[in-house]
């Protein structure tokens, strides 16, 4: 692994040089990709200096114990190789982890789009607890949310609500959430008592920047409308409202959270972007046969991912078989133990795969 980790070291040098260079800073995208690796790099590095620094004491230690003859002296070189010998596999582990090639839209801040499902009125109240649930979620994590369109459901909730989440690493938290949520609970709308399933679908789409996805303005019918809904007295007065349709695809987006005709029209072909470059990504994932086996994919949007049950407390990841047994606090953001069980298996299985290729 030693050499591996060499020419770790030489690329983080490399980049460190190429990020100073005038034609690079000029070139906004090749500056921002190299900037990406240089902060991913500098973590790397720094764990194996940790790595070899441990390495080195060990070697000491252990010669130490050849040559040494004080009674004290030998205990405490015995310890030092008893603790390293200890936290070396862990940290070998997590460097191991480390080499393994990111997915490169971990980084991106993401659009999130919830939609009720089957259930009626009851689906659109429970695509609106997925939105606190989130909202919550993301404050806790101190991300920027902000609100780009949505459709109130005639009970409560929505019929579908759409954002955008920014911060550090939104995507490669968020994208587990991908998938169908299923509620079984007795509706707020249910006189009998009776335990109904209810559905939403959530989608999180990385954020696509200019340069991920080219837009040609000419193949995109820009509509204006009257904003609906909360708002204040310019609610259905002004078009301010944009709906964005992208004829070749007929990928449609639209915003109508914003006072200003521009900015909403900004926020529309956020979506728009996200929405296409999501299309190509989905393309890209089918192809490949390997991605195509993965825990956390883009493609199917028809797969149950969770069960959050009330009567039984409880929430249920059929992806993992995980049961917590704290529905409030999950449905009220606490859903931090979940990921972590997901990104823990899916780094599992990205270890597995890596094999003996480290």
């Amino acid at each position: 692994m030693l050499e591996k980790l060499q020419v770790v070291q030489q690329r983080f040098d490399e980049v460190s040089d190429l990020i100073v260079q005038p034609d690079i800073i000029s070139d906004q995208k090749r500056y921002i990709e190299l900037n990406k690796e240089y902060k991913e790099l500098s973590i790397l590095v720094e764990k194996i200096k940790i790595y070899k620094t441990s390495l080195s004491n060990l070697k000491e230690a252990e010669s130490l114990l050849k040559v040494e003859k004080d009674s004290e002296m030998i205990a405490m070189a015995k310890l030092e190789i008893e603790s390293i010998n200890t936290d070396l596999p862990k940290l070998e582990e997590e460097i191991k982890l480390m080499l393994i090639p990111k997915d490169p839209d971990d980084s991106k801040n993401v659009v999130i789009e919830i939609r009720a499902g089957t259930g009626g009125d009851e689906a659109s109240i429970f695509a609106g607890d997925l939105y606190r649930m989130y909202t919550k979620f993301c404050q806790s994590k101190n991300w920027v949310i902000s609100d780009m369109d949505s459709s109130e459901g005639t009970v409560g909730g929505f019929k579908e609500v759409i954002f955008e989440v920014s911060g550090e690493d939104v995507y490669g938290i968020l994208k587990y959430e991908s998938g169908v949520h299923r509620v079984q609970r007795v509706p707020q709308t249910e006189t009998q008592g009776r335990v109904h399933t209810s559905a939403a679908t959530v989608m999180v789409l990385p954020e696509a920047e200019e340069f991920d996805v080219s837009i040609d303005m000419n193949e995109v019918r820009v509509d204006y409308f009257c904003s609906s809904g909360p708002g204040g007295q310019s609610v259905n007065t002004t078009y301010s409202a944009v709906r964005l349709t992208h004829e070749p695809t007929g990928i449609v987006a639209q915003c109508q959270d914003q006072k200003s005709q521009h900015k909403n029209k900004e926020k529309a072909l956020k979506v728009l972007r996200s929405r296409l470059y999501e299309l190509e990504l989905s393309k890209k994932l089918a192809s490949d046969s390997e991605k195509r086996n993965l825990l956390v994919s883009s493609g199917d949007r028809s797969a149950k991912i969770r069960t959050y049950n009330y009567p039984q407390g409880r929430v249920t990841d059929h992806r993992i078989g995980l049961t917590l047994y704290d529905l409030p606090n999950f449905v009220n953001g606490d859903i931090n133990k979940m990921i972590d069980e997901l990104q823990l298996f899916q780094n599992t299985q990205r270890l597995k795969e890596a094999g003996e290729v480290i």
